[in-house]
Order: C-alpha cells, then sequence, then structure tokens
C-alpha cells in the first residue's frame, strides 16, 4: 500500500513540475505564439502586426524610407484627389509587377533641406498636378518655394552650383488641361529645377491632359513605357502580377452599427463626438438649406438656385469664393455595387480597416460600415479605369467572366467602345461583363479602387456685401444619357441637390429614371435640408476700387460669380459710391427657356444705368448658331479701349470649350486693334494674367 501511494505522490510531483516548465515558457514567449494571421486572437485586436517596424513620425523623408525600408517613394501635389490617386496606383503597381518596397508620399507632410542626401540606389517620382493659372496645387506650395528660393540651401550647406541632386534618380508624370496657357507648367518647372540642381532623369516626363478626357490613357500609355525604364535602371525583372492588398478588413461582430463610436458617414472625429467650430475644408459646417427652386426646366435639362445659411457658423466669404458641398452617393448605386459583391444583406455590418503596411494611411474613418463606407466615403460612381479591370479579372467568378476582363484591360480600343465611351462605374462594368455576382473581390480592393468621395465646388452667385450670412449657388443639374445601352451618367452632386429641392418643395421627380438619396445623412444630422459645406477662397474677385471698369464674359451658369459681381456693384451705387464701366457677355441656348436670372439684370440696369451694358448670345434661337466670342469680336474696339485704360478681363465657364475661344478672341482683339503681331499678343495676355487683370475660373 504505501508503495503504491509513494508511486501516485511521485506522479503529481511529475506533473506539477513539468505545468510550472510549461507556464514559464508560455510567459517568456508571450504574444508570439497566437499572433498568426486571420487566427482568433488577431481579428479582435486593433493594433499593427507587432512584427512590422513602425517608422517614426518625421519630416525627414530620407529617415522615412530608410526606416521603413523603401526603395521608391511618389510624391504627389493633389487638388482634387487625382494625383493622389495615379500615385497611389503607381506605387500598388511597382509592388506588385516588380516587388519594389514603394511607398507614396504628400509634398506638404514633409521637408525637403535634406534631399541631397537622396541614396543614389533609391528612386523618386513625382506625380504633379497644375493648379489654376499655373501655380502649384495647396499641398506642394511649399516645396516649389523651397526649390525656387533664391537663397536655395541643402543640409549640407550645398547650393545649385554644387548639384547638389547629383544622387536622386527621379521622374515626373504631370497633370494639366491644354486650355491653360500653362498647360502642365508644374511638372515642367519641377522637371527644370531637378535638371539644374544635378537629379538624374530616369524615364522620359509624361503629361495627361484633362481637356478632351484622355487623361488616364495618357498616364497608361506613359506609365509601360516609364516601367520598362526602371527596370532597366534598377535590373528589375518583371514578375506575374498579383493583387496585394494595403488594407485588411476586419468584421467586428461585437460592435453594433448603432453605437455612437461607429462612423456612419460623418466626415471625421469631430463630427462624431459633435464637436463644432472651427469650421474648414476637414470639419465643414452643416448649413440649413433657406431657399431652393428651379431657374429653369427644360427636357433633360434643368437648372437650380440655392441658399444656405451661414449665419451661426463663424465663416465668412467674399464675392467671388466658392461654396463646398459634401455629396452621397445614391441608393441605385449604393445598391448595385453591395449587391453585385454580395454584401447587401452585410450593409450593416461594423467592419475595422487595418492597414497592412505601417506607413499607409487608412483612407476613411472608422470602425465603419459596408454601406457608410460605399455611400459616403468612396467615388463609387467614377469612371473604372483601365488599368484596374487588369487586377479585377483575378477575381472573377468565371473563366469567361476573367477572359473578358482581361480583354478590356488590354485592349484600349475595346475598353473605349464597351466601356468609357458609355462613362461605366466599376460595378456597371461588372454586371456587364457577367450576371453572376463577384464574390471573391476583397473588400479591400473596392478600398483600394475608389479615391475619397470628395466635395464639389461652386461658384458663389451672391454677393457678401448684401448677404453676408447668407451663400447662393447656381448650379445645371447633370445627367448625361446613352440611348444604345440604357445608361444614365448622373453628376453626382447636382442630382443630390435636385432631390434635396424636390423634397423642400413637395415636388414629384418627372424625369424617367428613379434616383434617390439619403437625404437626413448619416443619423439624421442633415434632417430638415441640411448640407455640409465650407468655403474655399478664390482669387477671382472684384477690384478693391470699384471705379476699375470690368468685362466678364460668363455663358450657362458660368454667369454665377457675376451675378454676384453686378449685384455687389449696383448695392455700392445705391449706397452712394462710383462705379467704373461694367460689361458682361452672357449666353444661353434660348430666350425664354434658359435665360439665367432674366428679371434681375432688368433691375440692374434700372440702378446702375448706362454704366451696366449686358450682351447675350443665343446659340438656338435661330438657325445661325451665336456665341459669347461673336459678341466679343462685335465689340472688339470698346474691349481693347477698356483693357488699355485698366480694365479687367474675367472669364468663367467650361474650359474645353468655351474658354478656349474666348482666350483666342481675346488675343485676336488685343493684336488686330493694337496693331501687333501673336507674339506680342501673347506678350500682353501674359502680362494682365501676371498684373491681376485677368482672371479664369473654368472647369473640365
Amino acid at each position: 500500500m504505501f508503495k503504491e501511494k509513494q508511486e501516485l505522490t511521485l506522479d503529481a510531483f511529475d506533473i506539477i513540475f513539468i505545468f510550472a516548465i510549461l507556464t514559464t515558457i508560455i510567459y517568456i514567449f508571450r504574444g508570439k505564439l497566437w499572433t498568426k494571421k486571420g487566427s482568433m486572437l488577431s481579428i479582435f485586436n486593433n493594433s499593427t502586426n507587432d512584427t512590422l517596424i513602425i517608422p517614426k513620425n518625421t519630416r525627414n523623408i530620407i529617415q522615412k524610407m530608410h526606416d521603413s525600408q523603401k526603395s521608391v517613394v511618389i510624391f504627389y501635389g493633389s487638388q482634387t484627389g487625382t494625383a493622389e490617386d495615379l500615385a497611389f496606383r503607381l506605387a500598388k503597381e511597382g509592388h506588385a509587377r516588380y516587388g519594389l518596397s514603394t511607398m507614396t508620399a504628400n509634398f506638404e507632410d514633409y521637408d525637403y533641406e535634406n534631399l541631397n542626401d537622396f541614396p543614389a540606389e533609391k528612386m523618386a517620382i513625382f506625380v504633379v498636378a497644375t493648379y489654376g493659372e499655373g501655380e502649384p496645387t495647396d499641398n506642394a506650395i511649399e516645396f516649389f518655394k523651397f526649390l525656387q528660393s533664391k537663397n536655395l540651401t541643402f543640409s549640407n550647406g550645398d547650393t545649385i552650383n554644387n548639384r547638389p541632386l547629383s544622387n536622386l534618380n527621379y521622374i515626373i508624370f504631370g497633370l494639366g488641361n491644354s486650355t491653360y496657357e500653362y498647360y502642365n507648367h508644374m511638372a515642367r518647372t519641377l522637371d527644370t529645377l531637378l535638371i539644374k540642381l544635378g537629379a538624374n532623369k530616369i524615364s522620359k516626363r509624361g503629361e495627361g491632359d484633362d481637356s478632351n478626357a484622355t487623361l488616364e490613357e495618357d498616364f497608361l500609355s506613359w506609365k509601360d513605357k516609364m516601367w520598362a525604364d526602371v527596370a532597366k535602371k534598377m535590373n528589375l525583372r518583371e514578375k506575374e502580377a498579383i493583387y496585394i492588398p494595403e488594407f485588411e478588413i476586419i468584421e467586428d461582430l461585437r460592435l453594433s452599427s448603432s453605437l455612437e463610436t461607429v462612423f456612419l458617414g460623418e466626415l471625421n472625429k469631430e463630427y462624431l463626438i459633435g464637436k463644432i467650430k472651427p469650421f474648414n475644408s476637414y470639419n465643414p459646417f452643416i448649413a440649413p438649406v433657406i431657399e431652393s427652386h428651379e431657374l429653369f426646366f427644360s427636357g433633360k435639362r434643368n437648372c437650380l438656385h440655392m441658399e444656405f445659411s451661414i449665419k451661426d457658423s463663424g465663416m465668412k466669404y467674399q464675392t467671388g469664393d466658392h461654396l463646398a458641398i459634401w455629396p452621397s452617393n445614391s441608393n441605385q448605386e449604393v445598391d448595385r455595387l453591395l449587391t453585385i459583391l454580395n454584401l447587401a444583406h452585410k450593409r450593416n455590418t461594423v467592419i475595422r480597416v487595418k492597414n497592412i503596411d505601417p506607413i499607409a494611411k487608412v483612407p476613411i474613418p472608422q470602425p465603419s460600415t459596408y454601406d457608410s463606407i460605399v455611400r459616403y466615403y468612396l467615388e463609387i460612381c467614377a469612371p473604372v479605369s483601365r488599368q484596374s479591370l487588369t487586377t479585377l479579372a483575378q477575381f472573377a467568378p468565371s473563366k469567361e467572366a476573367k477572359k473578358e476582363t482581361l480583354r478590356l484591360g488590354s485592349d484600349k480600343n475595346y475598353f473605349h467602345k464597351i466601356i468609357s465611351s458609355r462613362c461605366f462605374n466599376l460595378a456597371q462594368t461588372m454586371q456587364f461583363i457577367t450576371s453572376e455576382l463577384w464574390t471573391k473581390v476583397p473588400f479591400s480592393f473596392i478600398i483600394e479602387c475608389f479615391t475619397r468621395l470628395k466635395p464639389r465646388y461652386y461658384s458663389i452667385s451672391s454677393s457678401s456685401l448684401i448677404y453676408p450670412t447668407k451663400v447662393h449657388i447656381t448650379a445645371v443639374v447633370e445627367s448625361k444619357f446613352f440611348p444604345e445601352n440604357d445608361n444614365i451618367l448622373n453628376g453626382v452632386t447636382t442630382n443630390y441637390l435636385l432631390a434635396l429641392k424636390q423634397k423642400q418643395n413637395g415636388d414629384i421627380d418627372t424625369r424617367s429614371f428613379e434616383i434617390n438619396y439619403e437625404l437626413d445623412g448619416p443619423r439624421n444630422k442633415y434632417r430638415n435640408f441640411h448640407l455640409p459645406v465650407y468655403i474655399r477662397r478664390s482669387n477671382f474677385h472684384l477690384p478693391h476700387n470699384p471705379t476699375i471698369p470690368i468685362i466678364m464674359v460668363g455663358p450657362g451658369t458660368g454667369v454665377a460669380p457675376f451675378r454676384a459681381f453686378v449685384m455687389e456693384r449696383a448695392e455700392q451705387m445705391k449706397r452712394g459710391k462710383k462705379i467704373g464701366k461694367t460689361i458682361l457677355f452672357y449666353g444661353c441656348r434660348y430666350k425664354n427657356v434658359d435665360f439665367l436670372y432674366k428679371n434681375e439684370w432688368e433691375e440692374y440696369k434700372n440702378i446702375m444705368g448706362d454704366l451696366f451694358e449686358m450682351y447675350i448670345a443665343f446659340s438656338r434661337e435661330t438657325n445661325k448658331k451665336v456665341y459669347v466670342q461673336d459678341l466679343l469680336e462685335q465689340n472688339s474696339s470698346k474691349i481693347n479701349k477698356i483693357l488699355e485704360s485698366g480694365g479687367i478681363f474675367y472669364i468663367c465657364g467650361n474650359a474645353a470649350r468655351m474658354a478656349r475661344e474666348v482666350n483666342i478672341t481675346l488675343h485676336k482683339i488685343i493684336s488686330e486693334e493694337r496693331g501687333i503681331g501673336k507674339i506680342k499678343g501673347n506678350e500682353v495676355i501674359r502680362k494682365m494674367r501676371n498684373e491681376n487683370k485677368l482672371f479664369e475660373d473654368i472647369w473640365s
């Protein structure tokens, strides 16, 4: 008996001893045994992967690349998000095709005194948009100021004479609009600066033209040659391109979409926690719409007049500024995308978006839901790019669908015929390729495929002198019909505004297609007709001296800021101020159909008398089409005299058509009336721009 008991006691001791050893091992290696990607523990872990090296937050780009082990940096100067999107796509492609360790960089996030330390074995790509009259985008201003400074000096004391950037291998792609005089000016300027500083150009500069909708194809044709040059320079071998996600999508079943910590369309944390002022581009004001009506409705065209109150915002505007409005995507497009991805039944599931690369920025607030992300945060209605289809093909639901998707992605002409000519977005393209659901498409691809849903800008059509706490806008509702396939391309924001106007006035939408929106916004924050807005400053203003004569050219909704200009000058005259000659050239189709603010102009004429002149071009009133440039030419002598006396010339409207023709006509007027040649005529116009005598507020 004693022996048996002793054996049992020894066994128990052994067990306790072994247990103690195991416990010690577990303690020592804690956090490393169960961190395998996809395990249950990591699903609910919101931190980044412990094995990743998280670089320090620094404004030294050389240090950032070293810490994060990146070999290629793609800088972007972006105003509307297009250049940023192209930079991101280049980074993805370089990694997928050549295994390059890439990163994107916002110009304003870094300092550049240490560019002279850029490693010779690495490379920089610059994706640079030109904004306004040959200016850098807002986020690139300081970068260009530094490179163009008279006393340019780098961290080691080198100046331009020392060729301080001789180690910098670079490539440039520019975004511009050829209707502007300074087409792709910033990309060309940067190229010249870098060469002077001794940098090494790896491939020919690319230029994308937004004036005739070829920017995407310009980019695609340029990058193929560019990558070949890069591969040769860096001795790279191309591999099969596969999709490598930037983000991990984690469905957090613990959270309900009703929780106040979940983003349901709020633009930022301030919105979520209820913080108010100050209001700016990152924290817009939820403004009440106090008036909305249609200025005209004719068949497939209608135009809206809307008024917003900014009384309690603390925001101020100057006549000629812009109003930014944040839209949301329509119910129809949200449902289309979620349905084809087989996510409609999970639309309210809360998800977290986790960056796999520690320096990659998550582009949306989180946690959020599938529905909120595609409704409020992504440009899901944007035309699909041919490049994205090459990646999409990996997730096709069948061999036939994959074959068709690859053909669309590789055949430029076929893609144009089938997809781009109809302005299909991604979901429409997927529907066109096959009726099957695309259940294999990872949601990370969706987030990476689209840019962030951006605000749209509208020229303010009211005078701040008369309406300091009210902002008026004038907007044509955009819907383009493609009868060959029953597709309709709807302007995201203008149709949103129309839906709001219809609800506010109790109107019924009589159009042949259905489109509706969640007008009450996230958590009913936009209930009772509110929209998120902010004021964007412009340089498109009246002269401080009201006696200076002005000439304004603005057909269609291009007349919006000029309504404000004339309104203000009429008010100044009522208050006893002297004003200069005020001439408006306006154009529309028909006198009794789409003549904007027709009765108002007569009121201003009664106040201002001969100091206000208005010339109107009706392009469809008779068999002979008349445009604003025709009226300019008919009044060439008067226009030249006003400009010679110090008058200011303003243009507002469509860049591709009207603005180009008006600029040509203005050049002709100056050259012929002054008896000078084309070269000197160009010099006069350039001088007018430099001396703030010629302003343009135009769009593509």
